[in-house]
């Protein structure tokens, strides 16, 4: 698939005025888990190429808020500074719990970081994660702020049965952004592809997304992710060989690794950040948490690759390259494969008493 044409005469590439990184990152990965071969067995279907092992499942008590607060002092934890410091906290997600009350406000008092601070809630399906850090980049990259909390969470909704039911999952991410000179990894550029694609959709008061079934692979997701990263590394002067490690979105096994495979990075520079075979696509989280995971064992001066999909549709890719504060940081919270090796599984029934699809 070729690039997209590029028009030289627009600057295409984000780059900050000031320098700015990611001072502190978290994640947070609820512990109970589906297996796919569990949802195969109630719905009478084939346990043959599940899209995933099994998918993470939130908890009674859990929602796109909590998990943004749990890893929100995560982030805290290892950015080392006094919320009363941010002056942003924006949550990207398409499962806030409330229609009409943001869930920026909530995180921001949960943390200790209201009230002299701005507040938003994001939208952008599986990419409002990338959409708040590259917000965020903005703001400490204009000097309008020096630390911003950018925060990608999701309950993914799916109808029971449909093929989104398999890989529909939960989980948060989250990404302090400060100066560059205080941070653990610096951002470098980013850069942004979108078009008007319906591959996926969920009108006002309906409480199931629908899906263009294979029309999500082509020309949604390959069409946008291979847009973005090859129109970052051209604007970029960089080549797959250049980083040491690559993350794309989520939403089953093979789309990543095929992605992966046709912009000319190996299995192992993207076999790190592929997270769904264990915790299922996590929609605005899941390329940020298959950042967290490549931030736990990254080492001074790897570059990483970074690129979201957003169905509706569009990806940003970010450049990032680790800097020497990192390793002294790591161990400061929990790592994202301890939320992964702390599982419980559960069955078909407990699972839609969790998520309240049964209603009496």
């Amino acid at each position: 698939m070729n690039s997209e044409p590029h028009d030289q005469s627009r600057l295409l590439l984000m780059k900050p005025a000031r320098a700015v990184g990611i001072c502190g990152y978290g994640a947070y990965i609820p512990m109970y888990r589906l297996p796919g071969a569990e949802i195969a067995r109630v719905w009478g279907g084939s346990e043959d190429g599940l899209p995933v092992r099994e998918k993470a499942v939130p908890g009674l008590d859990e929602d796109t808020i909590t998990m943004s607060i749990e890893a929100a002092r995560n982030a805290l934890r290892r950015a080392e500074i006094d919320p009363a410091r941010l002056r942003a906290v924006w949550v990207g997600s398409e499962s806030h719990p409330y229609a009409v009350k943001p869930s920026g406000t909530i995180l921001a008092e949960a943390i200790g970081a209201s009230p002299h601070i701005q507040a938003a809630d994001l939208q952008f399906a599986c990419k409002a994660g990338t959409e708040a850090m590259v917000a965020t980049m903005g703001l400490v990259g204009s000097a309008m702020a020096d630390y911003a909390l950018a925060v990608g969470a999701d309950t993914a909704q799916a109808r029971p049965g449909d093929a989104l039911d398999y890989t529909a999952a939960a989980g948060a991410a989250a990404f302090i952004i400060g100066p560059a000179e205080d941070s653990l990894a610096e951002i470098i550029s980013a850069y942004s592809f979108v078009s008007d694609t319906p591959d996926f959709w969920r009108r006002a008061y309906q409480h199931y997304p629908e899906h263009g079934q294979r029309f999500t692979g082509e020309p949604a997701y390959f069409r946008h992710i291979l847009a973005a990263a090859r129109g970052l590394m051209e604007e970029s002067g960089t080549k797959p060989s250049d980083y040491a490690f690559a993350v794309f979105h989520q939403p089953n096994t093979k789309f990543p690794q095929r992605a992966g495979k046709l912009l000319g990075f190996s299995p192992e520079q993207i076999k790190t950040g592929l997270l769904a075979p264990v915790i299922g696509n996590t929609y605005a989280a899941a390329s940020p948490i298959g950042l967290t995971a490549i931030l736990d064992e990254a080492k001074p001066g790897d570059r990483v690759l970074l690129v979201s999909f957003g169905s509706g549709a569009g990806s940003d890719a970010l450049d990032l390259r680790a800097t020497a504060r990192l390793p002294q940081r790591q161990s400061l919270a929990p790592l994202t494969s301890d939320y992964i090796k702390r599982r419980v599984e559960v069955d078909y029934a407990t699972y839609a008493r969790f998520r309240g699809l049964l209603t009496m």
